[in-house]
């Protein structure tokens, strides 16, 4: 069967990417990073809307044709179904990466952590607040995490199915969550563009 055999290669080759990667990098690659979830949502829902926003236009087609497939095998039973729906999240996942220009090591597990400013990034998301942020920062970044942080917002209320909008929140949030991950880091640059994640 083709995903089988297909999972199979690329579980190994995560697992041994992941092992010998000692640079950790952003918590899009982590089973419970928001491409994954997305990747979930679109798959429970049967809305691909939900994961077309986190790749490029240029790649649309290809998700959607994988997405089709991956809907149709994962009716046939429990084991096609986890197959399946592991080789998506995979697949977009490596997509997602690439049109980043970042490269793909392999899905991180579960209990994976993210280094702490982009914890602290996405509690400030959930939250709505970056508050508890601001009180670890110099007062001379709360400015731009302040504005970084209010576009943000401003691009969260988009309707699923208006993928353009999607588009923009998830720069949005690439933005925020890697400007937040420097400071912490840091290897602040105020000057130069945030576009990997």
């Amino acid at each position: 069967m083709f995903f089988k055999s297909k999972f199979g290669i690329m579980q190994f080759l995560a697992l041994f990417m992941f092992v010998f990667t000692y640079k950790v990098s952003a918590h899009c690659d982590s089973m419970v990073g928001p491409v994954v979830k997305a990747s979930q949502k679109a798959l429970e829902t049967a809305n691909i809307n939900y994961v077309l926003i986190w790749v490029q236009a240029k790649d649309e087609q290809e998700i959607r044709t994988l997405f089709e497939k991956v809907m149709s095998v994962r009716k046939l039973n429990n084991e096609a179904k986890e197959l399946a729906d592991v080789y998506f999240f995979e697949t977009v996942v490596r997509i997602h990466r690439m049109g980043e220009g970042e490269p793909y090591t392999g899905l991180k597990p579960a209990g994976y952590h993210p280094e702490a400013g982009i914890e602290e990034a996405d509690n400030a998301i959930e939250q709505k607040s970056v508050k508890n942020i601001l009180t670890h920062l110099d007062q001379k970044y709360h400015a731009k995490v302040n504005e970084l942080f209010g576009v943000l917002q401003s691009k969260s209320y988009y309707n699923v199915d208006d993928v353009k909008a999607g588009r923009e929140y998830v720069e949005a949030y690439v933005h925020f969550i890697h400007f937040i991950e420097e400071l912490y880091s840091g290897n602040i640059n105020q000057d130069k563009k945030h576009h990997n994640h």
